[in-house]
């Protein structure tokens, strides 16, 4: 052999000792983690978010992480038991609602109170700043990814605008989330809670007379179809409502890492993604409103002045939300007021 040659060999070497673990098994995938989620797979969270999402983890690692999806509960069970699914390994990765599990995460379902919302993407970054600042005990033994809201909350209905309270009294109304269900129910509507799916038959046979959700939601459920109107809040004001969400991972799996690949995981997960998570919501919401229009529907404002009435109507919610919150070792009062002033502007 050369000494050339002899000297290229031993570079040769020296690089691939040099190279991080994970780039030495370009495309074999050294960890595969499966993501269990709730929603059917033509679904924009997984279509738009999820798969772009796995497919950025995948490059990063040069292919040493793969992540399979598995959607509409395909690993069994319901979506209130993902939380547990992750906690105990079934899944490693999976995004669930924290008011499936209600008082479980208080903290994380502060933002779920009715008033707690401007648009998805702002909320999003305050969720994840007041679960830092609040929050971090709460998912003991889990990896928290990401935390993010929907936009506010609409009242679509069948059968007329909601424009003062009035309008309201006698309607039944499937609610959203429990807080939500109150603030209705005190300003004189009849409440109903059930699952999603069901909101379709209930709609469909006049069982209800409408619901409040997000426009994102109306395509999946062809509310554009079982609605007429949609009355929402005027432009300057807070949304009605939004839940939360949690993106989270299985401790052991994440620990399990070599530190490389932490570094991937740790790199595609925090504020960032959680502020991106929500300006997929607000997208997911534009669309969502183009279909009612399209359809021809009737879309009104809230008054600021009706608002006015009803957030002072959702005093008593805040109280008792606060109350919990100190029953499970917070300071309550300051985590409502510093959500309301960072929804306000505050850094």
């Amino acid at each position: 052999m050369t000494n050339f040659t002899r000297r290229s060999v031993m570079a040769g070497i020296g690089a691939a000792v040099a190279l991080p673990a994970y780039l030495k098994k370009a495309n074999a995938a050294e960890v595969t983690l499966k993501l269990h989620a709730m929603l059917p797979a033509p679904a924009p969270m997984n279509t738009q978010f999820f798969e772009p999402w796995i497919k950025e983890i995948q490059d990063a690692s040069n292919g040493a992480i793969a992540v399979q999806l598995y959607p509409s509960m395909q690993l069994g069970g319901k979506p209130p038991q993902l939380a547990d699914q992750v906690r105990q390994g079934i899944c490693d990765i999976t995004w669930t609602l924290p008011v499936y599990t209600p008082d479980r995460f208080p903290v994380a379902e502060t933002l779920a109170l009715p008033f707690m919302v401007t648009n998805a993407e702002k909320t999003s970054v305050v969720m994840h700043k007041l679960m830092d600042e609040f929050g971090q005990g709460e998912y003991d033994g889990i990896k928290t990814l990401a935390f993010h809201t929907h936009d506010g909350g609409k009242l679509h209905t069948r059968n007329g605008l909601i424009k003062t309270t009035e309008d309201l009294k006698g309607l039944k109304l499937r609610a959203p989330n429990q807080a939500t269900g109150e603030l209705l129910a005190s300003l004189g509507a009849e409440t109903v809670f059930f699952p999603v799916t069901e909101m379709v038959v209930g709609l469909s046979n006049g069982v209800i007379d409408g619901c409040c959700l997000p426009y994102e939601v109306v395509p999946a459920f062809k509310l554009q179809e079982l609605t007429k109107f949609t009355s929402a809040p005027a432009p300057a004001e807070r949304g009605l409502y939004a839940n939360t969400f949690a993106l989270i991972m299985n401790q052991r799996a994440y620990e399990g890492l070599s530190d490389d690949l932490r570094g991937v995981i740790d790199a595609h997960s925090g504020m960032a993604l959680s502020e991106r998570i929500g300006k997929q919501f607000d997208t997911f919401e534009a669309k969502g409103k183009q279909v009612v229009i399209d359809q021809g529907n009737t879309i009104g404002e809230i008054p600021s002045e009706t608002l006015t009435e009803w957030r002072e109507k959702a005093a008593p919610i805040y109280d008792k939300w606060i109350e919990k919150l100190n029953a499970s070792g917070h300071d309550g009062a300051a985590i409502v007021a510093r959500a309301n002033a960072l929804l306000d502007g505050a850094a």
